[in-house]
């Protein structure tokens, strides 16, 4: 789970009717979203139509005339996180100068009663399906129209934006996540995203190459789509599209360098999308691919629709197609039913399976969702063990997957200072998706973020590794926010520690 909190660049605003306040002044608006880089692209839709609205942003809650949390509500640990950060909210709501709090996102729209009946600091609650009113809520808000009560909105989800929709972006100034498909249409037996996200709602090919294209006249150079089902995507269109056409599409947009696919459901890969991930140089060797579990029974109970020998032989399509491909995946320990034979057979494959990221989830027991009912629910101690005994498992791997890197030169996206220290820059090679795979530290040589420079591994780590700068492949396009950073061949810092994610 991460929490983000935003300054933002204002803009010329596009909405009539500026929202100030009683002084005159522009409302203030601070902002708080948790989650997934999916939770993060609906935040940046709604900081848009905020900004258009003329409100300005603020880190400090204290300063705020109106705090908005977009929330996560998929998993046990993320609800509590939610609740927490709402409540810290609601003492500026209560004991500071805020003036209204709104709640929106998964938590919004999946328990919307509760939070308006147990915390009454709450103002307005908004479901996935409402971004594009957070302005005129705010309005409301600072107006005090709803003084007399709270404001709930929360309907079927069936809201997706557009290339023309407002929006922020609140990442990397070179890089972006670009969502092209809304909701889900499996069946996972542990999952409550359909319910809170809907069905499959895919955007048009031409609209995603639309936005794309905008953000890589902006300065991007990476995307990352994201979608609940990316593998999905297209399927619900008439006519029907795929992956693979959007893929090719992309890939003639300039100046972007690098499109990364994240949430790619394994469904079948078609011949198509196969060569699209062969040839087209823009398309990263690299794909996020949550498979949950490995053992048959397993696999059967939660629903996944494939068994062990379809995901065998996807994985070696896969590979055969794109060889020097980063697999990155997930799997949940502690699903109903998992035996210490099931166990064991998941370790076996990770073990042997040549995965070059890997995540670990316990499985959290969620009301509404077919898992919930399930016999042989897994003790919580029993389901803590396993999930320690992976993750040492997977520490072990990933120090001697990085030491392959020693020696060698690769294509490095400087991302800027490393935070840290400013003796080092910090960026990612192909293999290294933003926020959750890891660094590569630059300790000598001079870029500017968004450059694609080529980096020496000197030193590799657990996740990390560190090199210096011998060449500039691609530089970022010359702007006055894109200064030159220098890395003068300093120490490596002290604890480099990236956890897997």
């Amino acid at each position: 789970m991460t929490v983000f909190r935003w300054t933002v660049a204002t803009a010329a605003p596009r909405f009539p009717l500026p929202v100030t306040t009683q002084q005159g002044d522009p409302a203030r608006v601070h902002f708080v979203t948790l989650g997934c880089p999916k939770n993060r692209v609906d935040s940046e839709i709604m900081l848009g139509h905020l900004q258009d609205a003329s409100m300005t942003f603020t880190m400090d809650p204290e300063e705020a005339d109106v705090i908005v949390v977009n929330t996560c509500g998929f998993i046990e640990d993320a609800k509590k996180e939610s609740i927490d950060v709402i409540l810290e909210m609601a003492h500026y709501r209560t004991s500071g100068d805020a003036k209204k709090l709104i709640v929106t996102g998964c938590l919004a729209q999946r328990y919307p009663d509760a939070l308006k009946d147990e915390i009454p600091e709450i103002d307005a609650i908004l479901g996935n399906g409402e971004y594009e009113t957070v302005a005129d809520v705010a309005r409301r808000a600072v107006d005090d129209l709803a003084a007399d009560g709270k404001l709930v909105r929360v309907a079927p989800p069936r809201f997706i934006h557009d290339a023309t929709t407002p929006r922020v972006n609140t990442f990397l100034p070179h890089s972006a996540y670009v969502k092209v498909a809304e909701g889900c249409d499996q069946k996972c037996a542990f999952c409550i995203i359909p319910k809170l996200r809907g069905t499959q709602l895919s955007r048009p090919i031409d609209d995603v190459v639309r936005e794309v294209d905008a953000l890589a006249r902006r300065g991007v150079v990476e995307v990352n789509l994201v979608a609940q089902d990316l593998t999905g995507y297209g399927s619900d269109l008439q006519p029907r599209r795929a992956l693979a056409d959007l893929l090719r599409a992309l890939g003639q947009v300039e100046p972007l360098r690098w499109i990364r696919l994240h949430y790619a459901y394994p469904r079948p890969f078609s011949r198509a999308l196969l060569a699209a991930l062969a040839e087209e140089d823009k398309v990263l060797p690299y794909i996020d691919m949550p498979l949950q579990h490995i053992s048959d029974p397993v696999l059967k109970r939660m629903r996944r629709g494939r068994p062990r020998r379809f995901i065998e032989r996807l994985l070696n399509d896969i590979r055969t197609a794109v060889p020097e491909v980063t697999l990155r995946t997930s799997f949940i320990v502690g699903f109903p039913g998992e035996t210490e034979d099931d166990f064991r057979i998941l370790c076996d494959y990770i073990e042997a399976e040549r995965f070059e990221r890997v995540g670990v989830f316990r499985f959290s027991r969620e009301e509404n969702t077919p898992s919930y009912d399930l016999p042989d629910q897994v003790p919580p101690e029993v389901i803590e063990a396993r999930y320690h005994h992976l993750m040492t498992l997977l520490q072990e791997k990933s120090r001697a997957r990085m030491a392959r890197f020693a020696g060698r030169r690769i294509e490095v996206l400087v991302d800027g200072p490393s935070e840290e220290t400013d003796l080092l820059l910090a960026g990612r090679h192909k293999g290294q998706a933003p926020e959750i795979d890891g660094t590569t530290y630059i300790n000598d040589g001079s870029a500017r973020a968004g450059d694609i420079v080529e980096v020496e591994v000197t030193e590799t780590f657990d996740y990390d590794i560190v090199g210096h700068i011998t060449r500039v492949l691609h530089p970022a396009p010359a702007r006055p926010d894109h200064p030159r950073f220098e890395a003068p061949r300093a120490a490596t810092p002290p604890a480099l520690h990236v956890l897997p994610g």
